[in-house]
């Protein structure tokens, strides 16, 4: 019987815990971490902001000097942004820039705006006096630690990081964070049939394209990817290739292959597999059922179809998401709600994933459901999800799609 689609994605992550258990982390600056997951909870080394500062252009005021009528106070020193103000004296407004400290003894700040006159002093001016409206104390004022108190949970550990991220850490005062070490993939493509692109191209051959499409995919999510060429369908030479990068303390934490794991007489994975801890399984999805799993030489395995959707729709389906939820990096992808432009049906029994264009809230199909439409898989942006027991769905209907 047929493995659900999520039942396969759990047995992904089972594969893929046991491993990422073994990486290490590192440390890298800011910038060089971009798409990685924090190693460990990082708590705020300060505060933020470090202390009471204005939201608006305008007046820092002590509020008990303004009647509910208002009241016209004496203008003091300005305080622009960056320096250190002396302490404010009764009946005194100081004119502050936004995000500027609040002196001491001011607790608001009334904007420029509800200022008579509404400009502030010309510098220099002596004796220069401003009526301002009644203010409640912390009107217009940030607190220091109102964003993040010093000791509080920045971010917890697994957190994907993004450029809001790492602003986060940059405001708190830190150049470099502790993240996972990414896994390290051996990606073979096999196939008698399949040339390298830059080849002649003779009768009877295709360039490959899987192995493009693979690699820049794992290095997207942020693996880092190990080539060997295209493998041919001799089952030896192929554990030729897995032996030299998984013997002797693996240079490698995931292995793989694309091609091979149908039931055809050439499955050349299906027979360099025989006798190893990998299993072949039917996943009731389409395109992109058949798939092996298991471990090699004690690398996880991972065995791909090899036609060029069902190879990205199964690392869409199964291997992305793994990479998330185990390791935190990259993050998931948006999934949408989106109504269909148009009629389409499905196996009954399979998860189909369809390729499509959504735009203001309406995806359109792109492409048939071959798994050959490298075309039609480039125009995409997005994956249109067809759940197992659905068999029929007509133009309007809500479907969930992943944006890619």
């Amino acid at each position: 019987m047929p493995r659900s689609v999520a039942a396969h994605r759990g047995a992904v992550v089972e594969l893929l815990t046991r491993q990422a258990a073994r990486k290490g982390t590192e440390e890298l600056p800011l910038l060089d971490a971009i798409g990685r997951a924090l190693a460990a909870d990082l708590r705020a080394p300060v505060s933020l902001p470090p202390f009471a500062n204005s939201q608006m252009d305008g007046f820092a005021v002590f509020s008990a000097d303004i009647p509910d009528g208002g009241a016209e106070l004496r203008v003091g020193a300005p305080v622009p942004a960056g320096a250190r103000p002396a302490a404010l004296e009764r009946g005194f407004a100081v004119p502050i820039m936004t995000g500027a400290m609040l002196p001491k003894g001011a607790d608001a700040v009334v904007p420029i705006e509800r200022a008579v006159p509404s400009v502030f002093p010309a510098a220099g001016a002596v004796d220069a006096l401003v009526r301002l409206p009644a203010t409640a104390p912390g009107t217009f004022v940030r607190d220091a630690g109102s964003d993040i108190a010093e000791g509080a949970l920045a971010l917890a550990a697994g957190t994907s990081l993004g450029p809001a991220q790492l602003g986060l850490l940059a405001a708190l005062g830190l150049t470099s964070v502790e993240v996972r070490s990414p896994l390290r993939v051996l990606l073979v493509t096999t196939g008698d049939e399949v040339v390298e692109p830059g080849n002649p191209l003779v009768t009877g051959k295709i360039y490959d394209s899987n192995g493009t499409l693979l690699e820049a995919s794992m290095r997207q999510a942020g693996l880092e990817v190990v080539r060997n060429g295209i493998s041919d369908d001799d089952p030896a030479g192929l554990l030729d290739v897995l032996r030299k990068h998984t013997d002797n303390g693996s240079a490698v934490d995931l292995v793989v292959t694309t091609g091979g794991v149908s039931k055809g007489a050439y499955e050349v994975v299906r027979q360099a597999m025989a006798g190893e801890d990998v299993e072949f399984v039917p996943v009731a999805m389409q395109p992109g059922g058949p798939q092996g799993i298991g471990t090699f030489n004690d690398v996880p395995f991972l065995g791909f179809p090899g036609n060029p959707v069902s190879c990205l729709v199964s690392f869409e389906m199964f291997l992305r998401p793994a990479l998330s939820e185990v390791l935190g990096a990259p993050r998931p992808r948006q999934m949408l709600p989106a109504r269909l432009a148009e009629p389409l049906t499905s196996p009954k029994g399979k998860h189909q994933v369809r390729r499509g264009i959504i735009e203001n809230g309406v995806v359109r199909l792109e492409g048939g459901a071959g798994s050959h439409l490298v075309h039609a898989l480039a125009r995409s942006n997005a994956l249109i999800q067809v759940p197992a027991d659905v068999t029929e769905l007509q133009a309007g209907d809500e479907v969930e799609v992943w944006v890619l």
